[in-house]
């Protein structure tokens, strides 16, 4: 498995899993792997990769892993079949940026130093994301590195959208919609414009990545002028085992009735809510489908999933004055026919109109002929977004000096 040019290192660290890309340095078009570690910090970690050769894809259980020793397997594996030699840079997804960063750039003692102090916005993501950077600075310490910020797209919102209703302090110090999910958004709004033109791209859209973590964003003019998830990936729609919005005031009862700390509050909205908490059985939506019919708490958790986003969606429309593409994506918004159907079901005053053949197929555009609003289905690609972006900086900072 043995590649004889450079290649690029796309990183896409979650909660609980490391996806990872590698692209041809010269076109990062040019996917030539793709792998995964999976169920990270639970039983079974599981390993897969495929480098499209043709060969059969590896596929292993790996034991069970917490991040760093799932980032340690994943460098070891990667020097042994590829050769870290043969990488000439590492793009990394890095879920929150903050307010200083609007795109991405090479990691630098200084951006460490920030994104260590800032950990706590993003507690399910940063700190695994910045250890797998000290991993590989520890092997190869020349290797460029760069940032890909999941908050850079959401940078233009308007201040009425990011602007939360505290303390001006507070908000001096970055406390601000910050939003997430941008790469899978600016891969989303690529290829909009690619399959359906610039006018379409240019119009009132509402991207939803519905997916283990589930976020909404309103575009217009190809820019994000709201969106649903918040200071942290918590906040919005509800998700598999996040929460989305609550009560402020929750947080304060809770530490009165049930004697909460904030560090169980926190465990509690990031990885005992969502479908998880309410359904008491399993945050996968295809587990509830199949329990809905005999399950009460099943079934209730997905009418809840599908009316929370398709409130959203409605409001995101009157923000926008209208709506003209509606895009779904994500493990959910690409792969469940039934929940893009049940959120689109009261979506017709809008002019939501889904063909049922074309949804139940995943086809690329899934209303009908004659509905107002056209409604897609797109694979989302966050991780050639990061090799994009990677080559673009390698490329400048290769030019000589003007």
């Amino acid at each position: 498995m043995q590649f004889q040019t450079p290649s690029i290192l796309a990183i896409n660290g979650g909660s609980s899993s490391i996806k990872f890309a590698l692209y041809s340095m010269s076109d990062p078009v040019d996917r030539r792997m793709y792998g995964v570690i999976d169920r990270i910090g639970l039983k079974d970690t599981t390993f897969r990769s495929d480098d499209l050769s043709g060969t059969v894809p590896v596929s292993q259980c790996i034991g069970t892993l917490d991040h760093r020793a799932a980032a340690t397997f994943l460098v070891d594996w990667l020097d042994k079949e590829i050769g870290l030699d043969l990488i000439a840079a590492v793009g990394h997804r890095i879920v929150n940026g903050g307010v200083q960063h609007a795109c991405s750039e090479p990691f630098s003692d200084a951006l460490l130093l920030e994104l260590r102090r800032v950990s706590a916005w993003a507690p399910e993501h940063l700190p695994a994301e910045i250890a797998m950077v000290d991993l590989i600075r520890e092997r190869r310490p020349e290797l460029p590195q760069i940032a890909c910020f999941d908050t850079a797209f959401h940078r233009e919102m308007p201040n009425v959208a990011k602007t939360m209703a505290i303390p001006r302090r507070l908000t001096a110090k970055g406390v601000e919609r910050l939003g997430f999910h941008g790469l899978s958004f600016a891969f989303l709004m690529e290829e909009l414009e690619r399959n359906a033109g610039a006018e379409a791209a240019r119009g009132r859209v509402i991207l939803a990545h519905l997916g283990n973590g589930a976020s909404l964003a309103a575009v217009r003019n190809g820019k994000s002028i709201d969106t649903s998830m918040g200071f942290t990936p918590a906040a919005g729609v509800p998700m598999s085992t996040r929460s989305g919005d609550l009560d402020p005031g929750l947080l304060w009862y809770l530490a009165q009735s049930e004697q909460m700390t904030p560090q169980q509050f926190n465990h509690m909205v990031n990885h005992q809510s969502g479908l998880l908490g309410v359904s008491e059985t399993s945050s996968d939506v295809r587990d509830l489908l199949d329990r809905e019919t005999t399950d009460s708490r099943a079934a209730e958790a997905i009418a809840m999933f599908c009316y929370q986003i398709r409130k959203c969606i409605g409001g995101f429309a009157a923000a926008l004055g209208g709506l003209d593409t509606l895009i779904f994506a994500g493990g959910i918004g690409e792969n469940s026919p039934v929940v893009r159907t049940r959120i689109c079901q009261e979506l017709g005053f809008l002019g939501v109109d889904l063909q049922a053949v074309r949804n139940d197929d995943g086809e690329q555009v899934i209303s009908t002929d004659a509905s107002r609003v056209a409604v897609r289905v797109i694979h989302t690609d966050e991780e050639i977004m990061i090799a994009k972006s990677v080559r673009a900086i390698m490329n400048h900072s290769s030019r000589p000096s003007e």
